[in-house]
């Protein structure tokens, strides 16, 4: 039996997520957009690592997912698979990047894997995106599936608004959940539902459900990294819980840079480089020369 330290272990496949529903250790994930943050996450030992359309507004500055480009999906998802992560790297399709066709649907998701490096990709939408899905994965393209709140749909959900809440709209998460799964999606996230509803959801499912906003009766928790650290000042969602507030910690440290080049203490004799004395001579006696000829 070989024993593997945390640099050493085995990366996560398809197959170990999957198979995750018969563990009882629930599945970690969190979000990264860059080389720095994905190594930072994955060293933490995380199981899955989401390079949500999210970015768009925590690190690109949109006010909402919907404006996100299938270039700036590429560009976040490739630098973080340049992290080389132990974690199963899954990139968010942005919006209309997989609703007008199918086919549409494959070419651009096959570009996130192939051109990118991603390992799967995830779309919103449950029953309409049954078709969508079911091509996807039949065409080799690991599929995670998101229902309930759906961020690029919300304002026809009545904002960013729980959902699941009557009886018809918990029969309609259950079916979408339902559509994903039979459609052939390795895992399915739940967002923004209630608590009780999830439990429902992942015992009906033979898929893992992922939880952000849906309680603690998920096989797995996602939440976006920059909420955890404390870096998106913006609004806090009800659901995040903050580990650190990194967001002062910066401005602090940037005011005390500042400081110290206005007051000339930095940079000091020890973030300088020398050069030899007699080579500096040379150089200036050359240059002196050159200004008398001229």
């Amino acid at each position: 039996m070989s024993v593997h330290t945390e640099s050493q272990k085995p990366r996560r496949t398809i197959l170990d997520i999957q198979n995750w529903k018969k563990d009882a250790q629930p599945l970690v994930m969190l979000t990264a957009y860059d080389f720095a943050m994905a190594q930072a996450v994955d060293e933490a030992g995380v199981d899955l690592i989401l390079v949500g359309d999210s970015g768009g507004m925590v690190s690109l500055g949109y006010s909402t997912t919907v404006p996100v480009t299938m270039e700036d999906m590429l560009f976040m998802v490739t630098s973080v698979c340049r992290a080389k992560t132990n974690a199963l790297v899954i990139a968010d399709m942005p919006y209309l990047s997989y609703e007008i066709t199918t086919e549409e649907a494959i070419r651009n998701a096959g570009r996130l894997i192939k051109t990118a490096g991603a390992d799967a990709v995830k779309i919103e939408g449950g029953v309409k995106r049954h078709e969508t899905i079911q091509a996807m994965v039949k065409a080799g393209i690991p599929v995670m599936g998101h229902v309930g709140l759906t961020p690029q749909t919300a304002q026809s959900l009545g904002g960013f608004k729980v959902q699941g809440k009557s009886l018809a709209a918990a029969r309609d998460i259950i079916l979408d959940a339902e559509a994903v799964q039979d459609a052939g999606a390795f895992s399915i996230v739940l967002e923004a539902i209630p608590a009780a509803l999830s439990g429902v959801i992942t015992g009906r499912l033979n898929i893992p459900t992922i939880g952000i906003g849906a309680g603690p009766k998920c096989d797995g928790q996602v939440l976006v990294t920059h909420d955890v650290l404390g870096l998106f000042q913006n609004f806090k969602p009800k659901f995040v819980r903050r580990y650190a507030e990194l967001h002062p910690l910066i401005v602090k440290a940037c005011q005390e840079y500042g400081e110290d080049v206005r007051t000339g203490n930095f940079p000091a004799a020890e973030h300088t480089f020398s050069i030899d004395e007699k080579i500096l001579q040379q150089l200036v006696e050359e240059l002196d020369k050159i200004t008398t000829q001229n």
